[in-house]
């Protein structure tokens, strides 16, 4: 028996409230990080921006979305045709239209954000060529699908959003922002765990808690991106709840990064507030007479270098290891 439209409504709408709740409890502390109290430390502006992009993104779905429940259940619930079910399965409504618009943003957002990161820690144009041409592709195909939305009669009975001239699009888009995901998460943590294996002889701790930071997250993402796509090609109501919840999730993930990645600063500053500079500079000059490394290479995980120091730096908002690659 498939979900009933009104009923998926109610359930998306609080779950979707609960993790937007979650979400502004997170942004809070990513601004805590991000903006700190320590004198002397510049702000990444376009972490910044991003961050709160991504929060506006998100309280602006969940308006919506409360709004589009009120409407079918409430203000049009006696006066539309075919009652709440049909308000909810139309694709061409103004609501709906709306707060897809709002996750595409979203979810161009952050996944730009995320191949950026993977052009910081790279710094080859190349690398980021493919997962940026399936950026432009879920682009694409999202103006598409809200257009063929845009194209279906409001009033009517059978529409929906798995009709052809709407689903291929929709299935487009989901498909290639999985692609995106997989291969941007993939670079990124293949990058920062060749370059951690390069450099353990000259740095004292590790970058692995950072792979498995951008591992965990990608991964949870994923799942979310299966499961849409697992619903909507087998015409699923389903599908309505993860599109609602996907929004605030896409901000949870992102917050999650910059706070683990905090955290994990403050336990390698206590660890190694007695280590010396002059230590660390002989480490280098060692590393560098044994040939084994030669240029140096920054490996951004969340932002760029703000404080530098011979052979490492640390960041109060985030961390961004440098090291140096061979050739």
């Amino acid at each position: 028996m498939s979900l009933p439209l009104d009923k998926a409504a109610v359930v998306s709408t609080t779950l979707e409230a609960i993790l937007y709740g979650f979400s502004v409890m997170m942004f809070g502390l990513t601004m805590k990080v991000l903006v700190g109290n320590e004198r002397g430390r510049q702000v990444n502006k376009l972490l910044l921006t991003v961050s709160c992009l991504l929060f506006v993104f998100s309280t602006m779905h969940t308006a919506v979305n409360a709004k589009r429940v009120e409407n079918g259940l409430v203000t049009f619930r006696d006066t539309f045709p075919g009652g709440p079910t049909a308000f909810f399965s139309q694709p061409g409504e103004f609501s709906f239209l709306l707060k897809n618009a709002v996750y595409m943003a979203q979810t161009l957002t952050g996944d730009g954000f995320l191949i950026y990161r993977c052009y910081m820690v790279w710094r080859n144009v190349w690398v980021i060529v493919f997962p940026l041409l399936v950026w432009l592709g879920f682009l694409a195909s999202g103006i598409m699908a809200l257009y063929a939305a845009s194209r279906v009669p409001l009033i009517g009975q059978g529409h929906s959003v798995f009709e052809k001239n709407v689903g291929q699009w929709i299935t487009a888009f989901y498909s290639l922002t999985l692609a995106a995901n997989l291969v941007a998460t993939g670079l990124l943590a293949y990058k920062i765990w060749r370059v951690d294996r390069r450099v353990a002889h000259v740095r004292q701790g590790s970058m692995m808690p950072i792979v498995h930071i951008i591992v965990d997250v990608g991964a949870l993402y994923s799942a979310m991106l299966i499961s849409a796509l697992a619903c909507f090609v087998n015409d699923s109501n389903g599908q309505y709840i993860i599109l609602d919840i996907a929004t605030p999730i896409i901000s949870i993930t992102f917050y999650m990064v910059i706070l683990r990645v905090g955290m994990a600063a403050g336990r390698v500053k206590s660890s190694q507030g007695t280590i010396h500079l002059e230590s660390l500079r002989s480490a280098a000059r060692e590393s560098t007479r044994r040939s084994y490394i030669t240029d140096p290479m920054r490996v951004h995980v969340t932002q760029q270098t703000e404080h530098h120091h011979d052979g490492g730096s640390e960041v109060g908002d985030s961390v961004i290891f440098e090291g140096q690659e061979k050739a």
